[in-house]
């Protein structure tokens, strides 16, 4: 089969094309595991932290990839949870304990970085850790949903917001757009206020029903009662926090944060950003509940996702694009354009 394969880590200032398309063995589904005949793979920041070496791998060469969209093509002895020709997607936990609090376990395995992903034609998975999609969406539009849609939900839901309560967003790529849908149609008399460091985004945000948008630094019509940061930066922490209403609560969807502006964290003042009660909580990985209750409320929405859409073996183009910013919606590879 085809696949985009790394092979070493580094930055993409140094190594512009990290991922090599290569033939590589089809892999055979185990006990308990589906074989999957890839359609799309969604292309997320979290790749980005893999190639670079902020959330390495632990062994290379790998297979990135965890936004995948494919077809049961066979069964490894005793899975039968879905038919052959089945659609199924799979996210960023590839397998677990099963347990409640499964996705901070010493068992995760993250798909793509701990096994092979999708950025490939084949990939297995086992059959508890996929999940089947909504006929409202097709492949491209329901790759996203399986990390960024997926881990949004989480996010919004460990803001604890209520009705009628203010939401800020910043930053609004993959995640953000969705999350804007979201809590509109969970809490539809919240305000949401989104800070963008683009006009573009900041435009984006206002045509999918944004109520404010302005810069990271800029002062929203109202503080809000809870902020998702889905940077990969921490110049919109710092600036979230102090806007946000004192006892309100800061969410942080992100696996890493980089180092550019880690220097920017000395500035941070008790009395301006952290007094009052304010509280910081971070998003580690996603469940496979989670993915169980969001997908049939993202049909129900019906979610409108963004994307833009690559072959496999741009991957490499994908990424670097992901990496400038200004980015309006997903993107996602399309395997066997």
């Amino acid at each position: 089969m085809r696949a985009m394969v790394l092979r070493s880590t580094a930055s993409l200032d140094v190594n512009p094309t990290p991922l090599q398309l290569t033939q590589v063995e089809d892999p055979s589904p185990g006990p308990g595991e589906i074989l999957l005949e890839v359609a799309v793979c969604g292309v997320c920041h979290t790749e980005l932290d893999e190639i670079e070496g902020r959330t390495p791998p632990p062994v290379l060469p790998i297979i990135p990839g965890h936004e995948v969209i494919g077809h049961v093509v066979a069964h490894g002895a005793r899975a039968g949870r879905f038919q052959i020709g089945e659609r199924v997607g799979v996210g960023w936990i590839h397998s677990s304990d099963g347990t409640a609090t499964e996705n901070i376990s010493v068992e995760f395995r993250a798909t793509g970085r701990d096994v092979n992903g999708g950025y490939a034609e084949l990939m297995t998975v086992p059959e508890g850790y996929a999940c089947p999609i909504p006929v409202a969406f097709d492949d491209v539009e329901a790759a996203p949903l399986m990390c960024a849609g997926a881990v949004g939900y989480r996010s919004l839901k460990l803001t604890g917001l209520q009705n009628g309560q203010v939401l800020g967003l910043t930053g609004f790529g993959g995640s953000g757009h969705l999350v804007l849908q979201l809590a509109k149609h969970l809490c539809p008399e919240s305000p949401v206020f989104v800070f963008a460091r683009s006009e573009g985004e900041r435009q984006f945000a206002v045509e999918l029903g944004a109520d404010w948008s302005g810069d990271t630094e800029d002062q929203p019509p109202q503080a809000p009662d809870a902020i998702i940061d889905t940077t990969p930066a921490w110049r919109p922490v710092i600036a979230a926090l102090a806007v946000l209403r004192p006892g309100g609560r800061l969410v942080i969807n992100a696996i890493r944060k980089e180092d550019r502006d880690r220097g920017l964290l000395a500035g941070i003042r008790y009395e301006d950003h952290l007094w009052l009660e304010k509280e910081v909580k971070t998003v580690a990985n996603v469940t496979r509940n989670d993915l169980a209750e969001f997908l049939p409320i993202a049909a129900a929405v019906p979610l409108h996702v963004a994307t833009e859409t690559y072959p496999l073996a741009a991957a490499n183009e994908a990424l670097m694009d992901l990496r400038r910013g200004d980015i309006r919606g997903s993107k996602v590879l399309k395997i066997n354009s």
